[in-house]
């Protein structure tokens, strides 16, 4: 099935593409020319290719598309996990500076006690896909992640990482000095930043592990400070696994959750 959908306001399908190409599609952007950069997160499991065999050698990339599904450019080694410029390990998000730079978080893995190779950084390209640098490491400190989960940047060109393993947004500047730290967005798998406002997915806090006391759902706040003012609740709140991974924000003001275990995608509308 072709996993790049295109719909209208109200919800219809007008366009999809894509079918084939992905194992794990996991985050999709939009640049200011319309074009779409998506992040095939990894390679099949054992699982999916004993199901499906061809799927080999496919995986670890990240592809930008035209707003007509034409691919213009492909970062990473299709199917193999590695470092830059070769390859990519477990991309995870996208997000492009006002310059054309492009940063890309890699690394899914949140497991401290992970085997060494295991990465959590991310790495910067120019507009072309020329490699400049990669910066961050697995761990806690200062400017270190436990699996960068999602990205987005502001309009001072900061970057603030959805370090979600270690319960936290870090804000770095673009060569990857550490600028502070939000913890009050709880959980971060989605960010998304509009009009000076911050909206913050969290699609794994439950009320117990592993983020004990705290409740799923988009959170909304200022970038000014970073308080917290509103959240969407988890449609299920602390039953099953149905609360917003990604999250987008259109011009309207209205915010849309793409929630994982019910497979769909939300629409609040501001009132």
């Amino acid at each position: 099935m072709p996993p790049i959908l295109k719909f209208d306001s109200s919800g219809n399908l007008v366009k999809s593409f894509g079918a084939g190409m992905f194992i794990f599609p996991h985050k999709i952007y939009m640049d200011r020319d319309g074009n779409l950069w998506v992040a095939d997160q990894r390679s099949a499991n054992e699982r999916e290719f004993t199901k499906s065999p061809q799927e080999k050698g496919k995986g670890h990339i990240v592809v930008k598309f035209s707003p007509d599904g034409k691919v213009l450019l492909t970062l990473g080694k299709s199917g193999v996990a590695g470092n830059p410029p070769e390859a990519l390990t477990q991309p995870t998000s996208i997000v492009i500076a006002p310059n054309g730079d492009l940063f890309i978080s890699e690394g899914h893995n949140q497991n401290m006690d992970a085997p060494p190779e295991t990465v959590s950084r991310i790495s910067k390209f120019t507009k072309d896909g020329k490699f400049i640098k990669s910066f961050g490491k697995m761990g806690s400190g200062p400017g270190e992640f436990r699996g960068p989960h999602d990205l987005a940047m502001d309009a001072q060109g900061r970057l603030f990482v959805a370090d979600r393993g270690n319960m936290r947004i870090q804000i770095l500047d673009q060569d990857g000095k550490y600028l502070g730290e939000w913890k009050q967005f709880s959980r971060p798998s989605g960010i998304y930043i509009r009009n000076d406002m911050i909206y913050v997915a969290d699609s794994e806090s439950n009320g117990v592990a592993p983020h004990p006391g705290w409740k799923r759902g988009i959170r909304i706040g200022t970038l000014k400070d970073g308080k917290v003012l509103y959240r969407i609740p988890d449609p299920l709140e602390l039953k099953g696994t149905s609360a917003a991974e990604g999250v987008a924000v259109d011009a309207k003001g209205n915010v849309y959750g793409g929630e994982v275990g019910s497979r769909r995608v939300a629409k609040h509308v501001k009132q």
